[in-house]
């Protein structure tokens, strides 16, 4: 009897499979020799991650970390334009303007699969090619391996939008070195290509033609071990010469960003690239000038709490933070203003930094109770 059981649910298991590579499926998940492989199938939406798809990820990877049979999991998106450039915002706002539950479940279930990313056992590769931001980020920086191209485009963009930089950025931005991370965070500067290797997103940088090869050759691999993976990883890499030559991007500006961005306070920070006067500080000021005040103060705090928490502490603070801006007023005028109207001129509430004041902020971090995320 068990064993005619056992059988069923294997047979049940590949049929739920098969279904599951029907190309019209927003999530194609399935088992290639010893890799399982997570394919983001929504190409027209740039593979933005929605509720349904995390569902059916987070799941999965859990199976797959209990397989013997599966040795690694990969992870790429469809389309050829975007690995995956964040998540449903849409979706998102519309929820959260009617309250409904959403707003919560999604947040909840993206954490939770940044979690599992974070802690699974297999190795995990993630072939970044294209846009990558925001959901895109943590659904691959907190995998083992990630892959860069030259087609990479990296960013988190939250604080145009009322957002901070979620999705485990206050556990990854700032353990980057020096203080790029908070600059990354504060102004959701975007970096492309080889930058996002050496600004120690990626861990490897390969021509974009060669990922069917690396995909191929990765799936081939014999029961491997994560040593004979980033073996594997490493010869593409010492064989790529795109832009080898090329100076990292932010290069010139690394002693400025440091001291500018090591302030306690946004208030500070702006002080200092006042004071500061060159045409880079200009510039990162007019950035921070357009930003939500709101999520500059947040998104601080939030990186430099993150800096020594645990990603599972990280994830349940980033969790609060989502749920004071679902409740606020910026998350949905941001949307508003660079999604929807995209008249690129947000009216933010409070409209400046002295504005929001430090009681409001130690709201926002409070813990939820019976309502916080339970990972």
């Amino acid at each position: 009897r068990l064993m005619a059981f056992n059988r069923l649910q294997v047979i049940l298991q590949h049929l739920k499979m098969s279904k599951q590579t029907d190309s019209t499926a927003e999530v194609l998940l399935e088992k290639k020799g010893g890799a399982g492989i997570i394919t983001l199938n929504r190409p027209k939406a740039l593979n933005a991650l929605n509720l349904s798809m995390i569902q059916q990820i987070y799941p999965q990877i859990k199976t797959w970390e209990q397989d013997p049979e599966t040795f690694l999991i990969i992870i790429k998106g469809t389309g050829g334009k975007a690995f995956c450039a964040g998540g449903d915002i849409r979706a998102i706002t519309e929820a959260g303007k009617v309250g409904d539950k959403l707003s919560q479940d999604f947040f909840r279930g993206e954490y939770r699969l940044n979690n599992a990313i974070g802690t699974c056992k297999k190795p995990y590769v993630a072939l970044i090619d294209g846009i990558t931001m925001g959901g895109g980020v943590g659904v691959s920086v907190h995998g083992h391996f990630r892959v860069a191209t030259e087609k990479t485009v990296f960013a988190m963009p939250e604080t145009a939008i009322g957002l901070f930089p979620d999705v485990g950025g206050g556990y990854f931005l700032p353990r980057l070195s020096g203080k790029i991370g908070y600059y990354l965070a504060l102004t959701g500067c975007r970096l492309k290509g080889r930058d996002v290797l050496k600004v120690g997103i990626a861990t490897h940088f390969v021509e974009s033609e060669k990922l069917p090869a690396l995909e191929k050759d990765l799936i081939a691999l014999k029961s491997p071990s994560k040593e004979k993976i980033a073996d594997l990883l490493n010869s593409y890499h010492m064989k790529c010469t795109i832009d080898q030559e090329k100076e990292f991007v932010l290069d010139e500006h690394m002693e400025k960003i440091n001291s500018l961005f090591s302030a306690n306070s946004m208030e500070e920070i702006v002080k200092k690239l006042k004071q500061d006067g060159s045409p880079f500080a200009m510039k990162q000021l007019e950035t921070i000038n357009k930003m939500s005040p709101t999520s500059l103060k947040l998104t601080l705090r939030q990186l430099r709490e993150g800096a020594s928490m645990s990603l599972q502490e990280v994830l349940r603070m980033e969790y609060r933070l989502s749920q004071a801006c679902m409740k606020g007023h910026d998350f949905y005028e941001g949307v508003r203003a660079v999604l929807i109207d995209k008249d690129q001129s947000p009216k933010w509430k409070p409209a400046a930094l002295e504005e929001v004041s430090d009681e409001f902020v130690d709201n926002c971090f409070k813990p939820l109770g019976n309502d916080d995320l339970k990972l």
